[in-house]
């Protein structure tokens, strides 16, 4: 409690003042592209389905990142702050004038509450829910911005001064930068001395490869052990069209295949063997082109998957042991 000019105690303000959201705002922000440049590192070993292997497309991504980020990380951090930091930081105001101990331990406390919820809400909301981790590190991205704001109030009480907007965004985003700029360092170091090993496709014979294949919309495809193959709404090559378009058509009925270890149906190898990767060729006479199914995904959980169109921008449809 503090005191007026009259002597009587005050009591401590709930209310949000513009210079807490934005230090809130602006430590949000940096936090999340830091969680970004690692999100990006742990990709180096994930199968990418010969996607975005480059080109225009991907040098437009990039200009839109570094144009669209900054504004968009922005607005991510003013959103979780609005809806974690600093409802906390009233909740912990208020329950400081019914119960002891520190404002930063109560703030803590209610942004781990509010984190949680939130983690909570996003895992048994419909779509795609996130990771275990993922929601672990929603549930405490509220903790950084309460120490920082905690750290600000200090410094407050000890100058009279509170945080300038400015030098707040400004320090916010050299951080950032350079937190940034380790943690690819670090990658390519990793990648470099191979503590982080670049994705190798599964090596698989015959043998794992015969029995069922499922994928979107129904796709059904069975490999028997005899070289038939028996597909129902299965994704295949058009019988007329080029393998650079996205069109493609769907098989019924009964063909043949086999494995190609050598890529010589495979229409995207460049011929090299660092490009090379094992497929399944599905064969099927009266719908298509023969279909190059190219082998993914891990030994544990094996994939099949096609890519018909342009390598960065292309339609993937991709069937899974069922």
């Amino acid at each position: 409690m503090r005191s007026g000019n009259s002597g009587r105690p005050t009591r401590p303000r709930t209310a949000w003042t513009g210079a807490e959201v934005n230090l809130a705002a602006a430590i949000c922000a940096a936090q999340f592209a830091v969680v970004v440049a690692v999100r990006w590192v742990g990709t180096f070993d994930d199968d990418h389905h010969g996607a975005g292997l480059g080109g225009v497309p991907a040098a437009v991504g990039l200009l839109c990142v570094l144009v669209l980020g900054p504004p968009l990380l922005a607005a991510l951090g003013l959103l979780h702050t609005v809806a974690c930091t600093m409802p906390a930081a009233t909740l912990a105001r208020l329950a400081r004038r019914r119960a002891p101990g520190p404002e930063g331990a109560w703030h803590t406390g209610f942004v781990l509450l509010l984190g949680t919820f939130w983690a909570a809400l996003a895992v048994a909301l419909p779509g795609p829910a996130p990771t275990g981790a993922e929601a672990v590190l929603l549930a405490v991205s509220g903790v950084p911005p309460a120490l920082g704001l905690a750290r600000a109030r200090r410094r407050e009480r000890a100058t009279g001064r509170p945080p300038e907007d400015g030098r707040v965004r400004l320090r916010s985003a050299l951080v950032a930068l350079g937190l940034c700029a380790l943690v690819a360092a670090a990658g390519a170091a990793g990648l470099a001395t191979g503590l982080i090993r670049e994705y190798e496709p599964p090596k698989l014979g015959a043998d794992r490869l015969t029995g069922v294949w499922r994928g979107d919309h129904g796709a059904v495809l069975r490999l028997r052990t005899d070289g038939r193959a028996e597909l129902s709404a299965v994704p295949a090559q058009p019988e007329f069209g080029d393998v650079t378009t996205k069109e493609f058509t769907r098989c019924d009925g009964v063909g043949k295949w086999f494995l190609d270890t050598a890529g010589r149906y495979d229409p995207y190898a460049d011929g090299t063997v660092s490009e090379r990767r094992d497929g399944v060729v599905v064969r099927v006479g009266d719908c298509g082109h023969d279909t190059y199914w190219t082998i993914g995904g891990t030994e544990a959980r094996p994939e099949l998957f096609v890519l018909f169109g342009d390598p960065d921008a292309g339609d993937l449809r991709i069937l899974r042991r069922g």
